[in-house]
């Protein structure tokens, strides 16, 4: 069992500084009083999985105010395009802001406004190197489901806020939300086409690799 403290923790979870163009993006979604975007060492996990499988074709639930999208652009190679599918439009017009002071081009990124269960089943089978879920939490088991279709053999889903706030965590927690992300996160575990681990970075992230 791991005997990690609470100092080693902070030291890891801002190993990686989280740059400018990413907190001024941060700082804007929390005065528009968007979803917490992920903290630094998630967005740094990021970057990570999208380097590792040098994700071309992205696809991420919840831009937010770009916060995440920053994080995986920057894992990603200069040809890479992020399709990013949000409700609000509020949010999206500050992710373009956000994509645009980065210095990305307009081209690496497709961002759609709309109601991803609308959006995500029109979307092409196996055609996607990383799929991030970071939305709604009652309706991520309908976000996963289309994210394994979509992914490609190899490719990454992750999920954020998957110890949220540590009630996942704690057995007591039984509320709908909380209940919905363990179950969720334990059917990931299981799932025999999926290889799964959670990490304990930000809020906690679930990544799973595609057979």
């Amino acid at each position: 069992m791991s005997q990690l403290k609470p100092a080693s923790w902070s030291y890891a979870e801002e190993f990686v500084a989280e740059p400018e163009v990413v907190e001024a993006a941060r700082r804007r979604g929390v005065e528009l009083g968007a979803a917490s975007p992920v903290g630094t060492g998630a967005g740094a996990t990021l970057r990570l999985l999208a380097a590792a499988v040098q994700a071309r074709h992205v696809v991420e639930i919840g831009t937010g105010a770009g916060t995440s999208g920053l994080w995986l652009l920057s894992g990603m190679p200069d040809d890479g395009i992020l399709t990013t599918i949000d409700v609000a439009a509020e949010h999206q017009r500050l992710a373009r802001q956000a994509y645009a002071e980065a210095g990305y081009a307009p081209q690496r990124t497709r961002v759609i406004t709309g109601s991803a269960a609308d959006v995500l089943p029109r979307m092409t089978d196996g055609a996607y190197d990383l799929v991030l879920v970071d939305a709604d939490k009652d309706s991520y088991p309908t976000y996963v489901e289309h994210g394994v279709r979509l992914l490609r053999s190899g490719g990454v889903l992750v999920l954020d806020n998957m110890l949220w706030h540590d009630q996942v965590a704690d057995p007591a927690a039984r509320d709908a939300t909380t209940s919905t992300l363990r179950d969720l996160g334990k059917a990931l575990r299981d799932h025999d086409d999926l290889v799964t681990a959670l990490l304990p970075v930000s809020d906690g992230l679930v990544a799973a690799v595609k057979r």
